[in-house]
């Protein structure tokens, strides 16, 4: 495959035949990041991560998604240390689960067949006995390669809860483009564009029969948090000029159960 997703650079099919031997180490850098300034979020993530990062919302027409800003600026992550590491408390599940991925032909599909792939451009994957083996001797999955699948198949599952929401916003006409412009430490002005935000007034306008369906299906308390987690926008323009080891604490991770997928950042 080409590059893909934003991190993925060679992500093929796992099998016994070309990953018998293979180990994982995974948790110790976060350098496959380091140029993306937004990653995909969903909504079970919302909690968490809004307490640390700006919840807009990206893409356009059916591949609108929320997406939680690590950067103003293209090719900027300011939530990458200079040694790799992540100084956020919060790690979003979409790079949890690197370096591994389903493949479909058709994502958006709930009933679609996925491919479990792993991207074999990433440092941690070897044949040498590093980290986590994917198949055990006898060429059975390892523990570790099923909870692998568990977190991906949990990730699927909030991909779609999180696609109907966003199919409820846009059917309720709620969402408008925004720009955002800062002035730098340095004095230099720049604009954050592409994104969508909820409308304010739009939302205080609604029936109170789509108020009730948003309120019945948890989705109101859900535009709560994007909306109060804007106010991220100014501390993550602050981080520019910053070394990022001194904003928060450092955080390695890996890949982790599905009931760890709504619960935990760090796994």
């Amino acid at each position: 495959m080409s590059k893909q997703l934003l991190i993925y650079e060679r992500a093929v099919p796992v099998t016994r035949q070309r990953h018998g031997g293979w180990s994982v180490k995974a948790g110790t850098t976060f350098e496959f990041a380091r140029g993306v300034n937004s990653v995909p979020l969903m909504v079970a993530e919302f909690p968490n991560a809004g307490a640390e990062y700006t919840i807009v919302f990206g893409g356009a027409d059916d591949e609108i998604i929320p997406v939680a800003l690590l950067g103003i600026r293209d090719g900027e992550n300011l939530y990458v240390s200079e040694a790799g590491s992540w100084s956020g408390a919060y790690v979003p599940a979409f790079l949890r689960r690197y370096p591994f991925v389903f493949s479909s032909d058709n994502a958006n599909d709930p009933d679609a067949t996925f491919t479990l792939c792993v991207d074999e451009d990433f440092s941690g994957c070897n044949d040498d006995g590093r980290g986590e083996r994917l198949f055990d001797a006898d060429g059975d999955r390892t523990q570790y390669l099923q909870n692998v699948l568990g977190f991906l198949q949990a990730y699927q599952t909030q991909f779609q809860r999180t696609k109907l929401f966003v199919k409820r916003l846009q059917e309720f006409d709620l969402l408008e483009s925004m720009q955002a412009q800062f002035t730098l430490r340095t004095g230099q002005r720049s604009t954050l564009s592409g994104f969508s935000v909820v409308n304010r007034d739009r939302l205080k306008a609604l029936s109170a029969d789509k108020l009730a369906e948003l309120m019945q299906a948890d989705e109101m308390e859900l535009i709560y948090q994007h909306l109060a987690s804007l106010r991220n926008l100014t501390p993550i323009a602050e981080r520019i000029g910053v070394p990022v080891e001194t904003a928060a604490q450092e955080a390695e991770t890996a890949p982790a159960s599905p009931a760890d997928f709504e619960t935990t950042g760090n796994a």
